[in-house]
């Protein structure tokens, strides 16, 4: 794979023939010349003649230039190559030759025989040197001789030593020189065997100097190797850089030197000539007088423009400096951050708390809630059963039939329904008549009771939902749970850093990170009782009182978004509650539950002051889901049955007890419906309470009794659930539409009883109808009868 290194080898005798060497067969090696005849004397003082294997040492300088059989070629080294190259490429064309050819006389030095070798060696080296001596030369000879020459060259001739340096240094010359081209292209053949011979030479040369494995460096040598690269590659960076510099501002100044002479020459070129021939305008004084004055104007206006600018920039500067002294008086950076970073860990701590709490807060008001709907569903579902059986029960007897057409079992379970009905009923009436309540009619209470063992378990399950809610903030510092103690270090904030406080819109999210709190407090309100007050509970006063804070200057207090910290929290947390109780607990045929609902309402709508669109949402849910309740209890809790005369007039017939029951129960209704007026729209209440309650189920009832003391006691209480604030702005003397088919309903019984000479009765007539404002009616009643003395009512 490798060539064979080249060894150090003794020059044998040269051809008879160089020219004829090329023809010759690789292997046959040539006969040696005969040597010339020398002087034993001369010889043995000159130095000791070898036989001719060995090396012939050289006498003298004439001897070397004459016949001289063997000599020995020493190639140079690797090392001495490059250098010389090197020096080369430095020096001048003149000095490079001359260099040359020095160093070419340096490799010619006489050598001697190594004793110490075999024949063996000696004759593979004789062969081998040979060899290539005879290529070298015959190449050299055949472009260094011109044809004449070659033919002058006997072959016992051996050329001089000046003839060989030549040859030699032409030879170099072409080795070192990649773009040598031959002139004789017949040649070009041996050319390019000297090329390779001597690429093989070169070749063996370097690969004897090769080492294949790395040779051990100490540390020192590897550390100061690695200073050196990277000296290097600094200084060569440094000389990039600064290469790069010199260039671009050479480019400056050269585009610079560019422009000048361009403006120049363009300054040089516009510069106008003076043409003497042209006439110029006259000039007056009055002219130059004119111009100088307007000239004179127009730098005082400048003069003034400047002025007012160098006021406004120096009341800038005083203003920056003030500015600047009260921020170095007043801030505090290190107590200022401390504060902030403080405040951040405190709500990113209570937000952490808050989330981790609120599942347990969710839970547990769900099951409040829950439990409060089942009691209701439950009186609601036992109340609509009830009316079923007692309704199909009247009916039977009605019919003439002693039982249900449905006896067995299931009969008798009814009928023990009924009679438990009863007893509630019984135990009602005896409470109101030892409370004495006189203006009760039966039907109108609200039939809601539980069994003592509903109340118990009722009981029970409340309880351990309390229990449950207070153990939810027992791990909790009372800096996280309690909302005095929240609000006072929002407060701080609010105190020391009044624009901040503003710029993060802390007003507006306290009521979200309050929420959670209240709703633990709100888990044992019901609003429907007649319980705690809002304005009792601990956090509405804690709520109030960050609200109403009296820190805040009087100019500030209108602007100050804290006072909606309370209406907020209301709208986000307290009217939510409030319409799931509409929705799923409250009874409307319950007066106490209705009143305690219509009061606390008032008292927030009226007393505090909502937003304007979150406040406005949140009470038309409120509302909607009181009207969509309203609209449920009327199509399924209101039944009036219509039984035959015969079966009404008797009063103590079931069938007339039953109707009258449902009667009532349906005038407590419209009493409830009517006390929404001023919470619900006018409107939608005249819809529900006349329109759907009035003139559908209980004006038939009306019409089919009897005109009396009872029909009477009947529209009496009709007309004082009517809100009187509905007919104080009626004019002309008529009434409200809705009221129109009840009108000729007292009409009508005002006319039977004045023909039945009941006069007191007529009257009480007549007064319903002046309270309704159908004062029409009333006048065309008493022109009609020569009532006079009725005319005093009128007036009042």
């Amino acid at each position: 794979m490798f060539r064979r290194a080249p060894r150090t080898f003794s020059a044998r005798r040269r051809p008879a023939s160089s020219g004829s060497s090329s023809e010759e067969e690789p292997g046959a090696e040539p006969a040696p010349a005969p040597a010339p005849p020398q002087d034993p004397g001369t010889a043995a003082a000159e130095g000791p003649v070898r036989s001719r294997a060995g090396v012939l040492s050289f006498g003298s300088e004439e001897e070397r230039e004459g016949d001289e059989d063997l000599f020995k070629i020493k190639k140079p080294s690797f090392n001495e190559v490059t250098f010389r190259i090197q020096k080369k490429k430095s020096l001048l064309p003149a000095q490079r030759e001359a260099e040359e050819s020095k160093t070419e006389i340096c490799d010619l030095e006489p050598g001697t025989g190594n004793s110490e070798d075999t024949d063996e060696e000696k004759k593979e080296e004789e062969s081998y040197s040979s060899q290539s001596e005879d290529n070298n030369s015959a190449d050299s000879e055949n472009e260094s001789t011109p044809p004449g020459r070659r033919k002058d060259l006997s072959p016992v001739n051996i050329p001089s030593a000046a003839c060989i340096e030549s040859a030699r240094r032409k030879r170099h010359l072409a080795r070192t020189q990649a773009d040598y081209l031959p002139l004789d292209v017949s040649n070009g053949r041996q050319v390019s065997r000297r090329r390779e011979s001597s690429d093989e030479s070169e070749d063996g040369s370097d690969m004897k100097n090769l080492s294949f494995a790395p040779k051990m460096r100490t540390l020192r040598e590897r550390m100061a190797e690695h200073m050196v690269s990277v000296s290097d590659e600094s200084s060569e960076d440094e000389a990039q850089m600064k290469w790069e510099e010199q260039q671009i501002k050479k480019a400056v100044k050269l585009s610079q030197e560019i422009y000048s002479d361009a403006s120049l020459c363009k300054s040089q070129s516009a510069k106008p000539k003076f043409d003497t021939s042209v006439s110029l305008p006259p000039v007056s004084l009055e002219i130059v007088k004119k111009r100088l004055t307007e000239r004179i104007t127009s730098l005082q206006d400048v003069h003034c423009a400047h002025q007012r600018e160098y006021e406004k920039y120096m009341q800038d500067i005083e203003s920056s400096k003030m500015t600047v002294e009260e921020l170095e008086k007043n801030s505090d950076a290190a107590l200022n951050y401390k504060f902030y970073r403080g405040m951040k860990t405190y709500v990113e701590n209570l937000i952490n708390c808050l989330n981790e709490k609120l599942k347990y807060i969710n839970e547990l008001e769900l099951a409040a809630h829950a439990l409060l709907q089942q009691r209701a569903m439950a009186v609601l579902k036992r109340r609509q059963d009830e009316l079923k059986i007692e309704s199909a029960y009247i009916q039977h007897l009605t019919t003439g039939k002693d039982k249900p057409t449905n006896g067995g079992l299931e009969g008798d379970e009814k009928m023990e329904i009924l009679k438990t009905c009863e007893q509630r009923r019984t135990c009602r009436r005896q409470v109101r008549e030892q409370s004495q309540k006189a203006d009760h009619h039966e039907g109108m209470s609200s039939d809601d009771e539980l069994t003592p063992t509903e109340v118990t378990e009722f009981q029970e399950s409340k309880d351990n939902i309390l229990e449950d809610s207070r153990k939810i903030f027992e791990d909790v510092h009372a800096d996280f749970c309690d909302i005095r103690k929240i609000l006072l270090k929002f407060q701080e904030w609010k105190e020391k850093f009044p624009d901040s406080y503003c710029d993060a819109y802390v007003s507006f999210c306290l009521p979200k990170l309050l929420n959670p709190l209240i709703r633990v407090q709100l888990i044992n309100w019901n609003p429907l009782e007649s319980s705690t007050d809002l304005a009792e509970m601990p956090w509405f006063g804690a709520v109030e009182e960050f609200s109403n804070a009296e820190n805040s200057s009087e100019s500030k207090r209108d602007d100050d978004p804290d006072q909606e910290v309370l209406s907020r929290v209301i709208e986000k947390t307290v009217l939510p509650k409030i319409a799931a109780f509409v929705q799923n607990v409250w009874d409307p045929l319950s007066t106490s539950q209705t009143e305690n609902l219509v009061q606390l309402c008032r008292n927030i709508f009226e007393k505090q002051v909502l937003s304007k669109s979150e406040g406005r949402k949140a009470k038309e849910d409120l509302i909607k889901e009181v009207v969509l309740r309203m609209k449920k209890s009327i199509e399924e809790d209101v039944f009036i049955p219509l039984y035959p005369k015969s079966t009404v007039e008797d009063k103590s017939s079931p069938g007339s007890k039953f109707q009258e029951r449902r009667f009532w129960s349906a005038v407590k209704l419209l009493s409830n419906i009517l006390l929404w007026n001023g919470i619900v729209q006018e409107d939608m209440v005249r819809d529900l309470g006349l329109s759907k309650l009035l003139n559908r189920y209980l004006l038939l009832n009306l019409l089919n009794t009897p005109p009396g003391p009872d029909n009477i006691e009947k529209c009496t209480k009709v007309v004082a659930c009517l809100p009187e604030r509905w007919f104080k702005d009626l004019g002309n003397g008529s009434t409200l539409p809705e009221l129109l088919n009840f009108c000729q309903h007292l009409l009508q019984c005002a006319r039977v009883l004045h023909k039945n000479n009941q006069s007191d009765e007529t009257k009480e007539v007549i007064l319903l109808l002046v309270k309704v404002k159908a004062l029409h009616i009333v006048e065309d009643f008493i022109e009609e009868y020569k009532l006079e003395h009725l005319k005093s009512i009128i007036g009042k």
